[in-house]
This record gives C-alpha cells, sequence and structure tokens, in this order.
C-alpha cells in the first residue's frame, strides 16, 4: 500500500492542510482549533483502508480528536473501538498524525489477531501490527513536546498473586487483572483470583542522609 496515494484521499481531514507544502508551526495554528471531542471522518475512512490492507475484513474504527488529551499523543479503546488522538499533533506535521494514527491502529490490529487472548500493550503482536502498518522501529511511548504537569498517583492496586503493584491518577473502574499471572496460570485468560486490589499507598522512602 502506497502512503502517498491514501493522501489523496483524505479531502477535507486536517490532513490536507499539510499536503502541498511543508508543514511549520505558523501554517498550523492557522487551523481552526479543536474544543471538545470532534470525529474525523477521513481519518476513518483511511483506517479502514490501511486495516483491510492488512488483512482485517470490514474493521469497523471510529477515529476521533480529543481537546481533553494533555500529554497523550493518541488512545486506543478497544471495547468501543475508538481512537483518540491529541488535536496538538497537528501543530507538528502531517506525517505525525500519520504514525500516531498507525500506532493506535497497531493496538487494534493486534488484538483482532489475537482474538480472546489477552496480550501485552507493546508486546511482540503489537510490534508485528507496527511492521505491517509500516511503522517498524515504532515506540512504546512518543517524545513529542507536549508539556504539562504530571499528575501524582492517588490510587494504588496490587496483584493478590505475585504483587506487582499498580499505580493510577484516577481510579480502575474495570476488572484489570494481572497479566503475567493470568499467562502463567489461566493460559493468558482473565482470572478473577489475579484481580488488582486496592492497596494503602507505599510509604515514602527516607531521604538519603
Amino acid at each position: 500500500m502506497n502512503p502517498a496515494q491514501l493522501l489523496l484521499d483524505f479531502g477535507k481531514s486536517v490532513l490536507s492542510r499539510f499536503v502541498d507544502s511543508p508543514p511549520n508551526p505558523s501554517a498550523a495554528s492557522a487551523a481552526t482549533p479543536v474544543r471538545g471531542v470532534q470525529r474525523d471522518i477521513p481519518l476513518e475512512e483511511l483506517s479502514h483502508r490501511l486495516l483491510e490492507g492488512v488483512g482485517w475484513d470490514n474493521p469497523k474504527v471510529r477515529v476521533q480528536w480529543n481537546a481533553r488529551l494533555r500529554t497523550t499523543a493518541g488512545l486506543a479503546c478497544w471495547t468501543s473501538r475508538t481512537i483518540s488522538l491529541n488535536p496538538r499533533l497537528m501543530e507538528i506535521s502531517a506525517a505525525e498524525v500519520q504514525r500516531t494514527l498507525r500506532h493506535e491502529l497497531a493496538h487494534f490490529l493486534a488484538q483482532s489477531r489475537a482474538g480472546r487472548r489477552r496480550i501485552a500493550a507493546h508486546g511482540p503482536e503489537w510490534r508485528q501490527a507496527c511492521c505491517d502498518l509500516d511503522i517498524p522501529r515504532e515506540s512504546r511511548c512518543h517524545d513529542l513536546p507536549f508539556g504539562g504537569s504530571r499528575r501524582k498517583p492517588k490510587h494504588f492496586y496490587a496483584c493478590p498473586k505475585c504483587g506487582t503493584t499498580l499505580k493510577r491518577v484516577r481510579p480502575i473502574r474495570r476488572s484489570l487483572a494481572c497479566l503475567n499471572c493470568c499467562r502463567v496460570h489461566s493460559r493468558g485468560h482473565y482470572d478473577a483470583r489475579f484481580r488488582f486490589l486496592p492497596v494503602a499507598a507505599p510509604e515514602p522512602h527516607p531521604a538519603a542522609a
């Protein structure tokens, strides 16, 4: 699949603002800012073509710009088949929008291939999906200049089997189990025995003398 050919079909998509000339901050800033959550139909059409091109028949994906994203470039929600993108990607380049979109699509592709089997978010299945979507050297985290202050975690959880801990700014709203324990004891399937349970915040380490 030729990425240059796909760019010709974006039409009114935000990416079309960058096709005819090299992207630059001043040009990006002239675009209408995204407020709240805005769906992007051309990017959805691109997503469907990319996924069909690697063998996923009739994929249904919703793509939206979410102004509430601060330091995150993109998010993929498998249950709703929704990809949320940070509007600040438009201030960087069309290429960065494409790369982030493919990064998130790789999560969907990896999970669709795995079926009901639980897989690591950025494990070998995701890395293979990145290769298939033409971003073979993709890293799990971005290094974009989004800035923003880090919020301290207020909620802590632990696996009752192995003691693996999680730190979260917001509380976990769904059943979440330890992936390693599920792999070892349940063939990778969800097992309530290894569900993360709330624990007290860890004691701060004393300052070194």
